[in-house]
């Protein structure tokens, strides 16, 4: 039985789980005006989750052998437990997309720079939008507001009200 966006529960969180994903790793995308109003909410209870938790990061010590066999201590910085439980959350509501090689960068170059990176869309979330919501919030004293729909008027072919959505 079909649902809202004229879809059955499935299908809807599939398009809900790939335009947040998009949204998230373009900044902007053109969609249908009812499908933006869905995504709207969604997305901005992700961005909420990422700007509550993202500096909970805890140091941990960790012995590792060196090339020669002797125990070296080194620091770590992991995520901290409601970090990771957001993180988790994240990844469960999101599709991972991969990080895509420039035309002018080298295979060399794009192996170094995404090396450390697993999950791209989540690790841009939490170092890239989080900090940077987070500040927003903290000057204008109020959170959320991470989204804007503008409409752009009726698709040619079947008359849909067309809009887009963007990360302010």
């Amino acid at each position: 039985m079909p649902g809202k966006l004229g879809r059955p529960a499935k299908e809807r969180v599939a398009l809900l789980r790939n335009q947040a994903s998009q949204l998230i790793w373009y900044g902007r995308i053109e969609t249908t005006l009812a499908k933006a109003k869905e995504l709207q909410p969604y997305v901005e209870k992700l961005i909420t989750k990422a700007v509550n938790t993202f500096d909970d990061n805890v140091e941990v010590e960790v012995v590792k052998q060196d090339a020669k066999g002797k125990d070296v201590t080194v620091k770590v910085v992991k995520d901290g437990a409601k970090k990771l439980a957001a993180r988790r959350a994240i990844m469960a509501k999101t599709y991972d997309l991969q990080e895509v090689k420039a035309f002018t960068e080298s295979k060399s170059a794009f192996k170094a720079r995404t090396k450390d990176v697993k999950h791209p869309l989540v690790e841009k979330l939490f170092n890239e939008l989080a900090p940077k919501y987070a500040q927003r919030a903290e000057e204008l004293k109020q959170g959320g507001g991470y989204t804007r729909i503008y409409q752009l008027g009726e698709r040619r072919g079947d008359a849909a009200a067309t809009a887009i959505i963007e990360l302010v």
